[in-house]
């Protein structure tokens, strides 16, 4: 890899996108962050990926506009970037961007296919493909659409205009603003819960939400598959018996659910 920092401890991946010198997605990157992603499907010890840019200024900044020329290996790259953006979906592990910086265009797109995106003060979120005569190539209007309605996402697509942090939270582009100040400390406290998770886990409510997004009663019966046969399991009663000794379905749990959790868990560990 030589785009791409790489880390990993604890079951979170993290993932430094280094192409100087404003991360444009090129086609080695491209190439490189399919690699990776690929070579994660039969790991189960990961069960995070933290993508994050070296960049002040920019997060990604935008696909490669010399691929954009209508030849054979134009093309050929914006399919390879098409099928970037449907791998980072098809992740078992929690997909989480990172945005301290712009991302317009195949970088918003990127950061969309993310499970978890946050961006600080300095982020900014557009799809302005329109400016240089073509639509979105990673499903930038499909998301813009689902997420934005169609008033805002033709508005939006049209005018190619940014969207603060503030804004893109509010429009479900990313799924929180935080102070940079702040952001350290804020994913460290969600990967610690993360992590204590099994990777059958994150994948059982990816599957139950993105089922339910497309089709409510298909979302519903997932749903309930999933409890009963999670419920027959000698890890679900063993567990129940823990949290009912330590005070579950009592008032304890009015003011000190955590506390209970976390008396089973130190129950379970012995």
């Amino acid at each position: 890899m030589n785009k791409l920092m790489i880390s990993k401890e604890a079951g979170v991946a993290t993932v430094l996108i280094k192409n100087p010198p404003v991360n444009i997605l090129t086609i080695d990157l491209i190439n490189e962050l399919n690699s990776f992603i690929l070579s994660l499907k039969d790991d189960r010890e990961t069960k995070a990926v933290v993508f994050t840019s070296f960049h002040d200024a920019f997060f990604i900044a935008h696909l490669d506009l010399n691929v954009i020329n209508g030849t054979t290996g134009g093309q050929a790259s914006s399919i390879e970037f098409n099928h970037l953006i449907a791998n980072i979906k098809a992740m078992k592990q929690l997909s989480i961007a990172v945005v301290n910086g712009v991302a317009r265009g195949g970088g918003n797109e990127f950061v969309m296919a993310c499970d978890l995106a946050y961006g600080t003060e300095n982020s900014a979120f557009a799809q302005p493909e329109l400016y240089i005569n073509i639509p979105t190539g990673g499903q930038g209007a499909v998301q813009f659409a689902r997420r934005l309605g169609k008033g805002k996402a033709l508005q939006a697509l049209l005018t190619g205009a940014d969207f603060s942090p503030q804004q893109a939270e509010a429009l479900n582009i990313i799924t929180q603003f935080v102070p940079e100040a702040e952001i350290e400390s804020f994913i460290a406290q969600l990967l610690a819960i993360v992590v204590g998770w099994e990777i059958r886990d994150i994948v059982m409510y990816k599957e139950i939400i993105a089922a339910s997004i497309k089709n409510e009663d298909v979302g519903t019966e997932l749903e309930l598959r999933y409890f009963l046969e999670r419920a027959k399991e000698e890890k679900t009663q063993t567990i129940i018996s823990a949290f009912l000794k330590h005070g579950g379905q009592t008032e304890r749990e009015a003011k000190d659910m955590q506390g209970i959790f976390a008396d089973t868990a130190a129950e379970l560990a012995k």
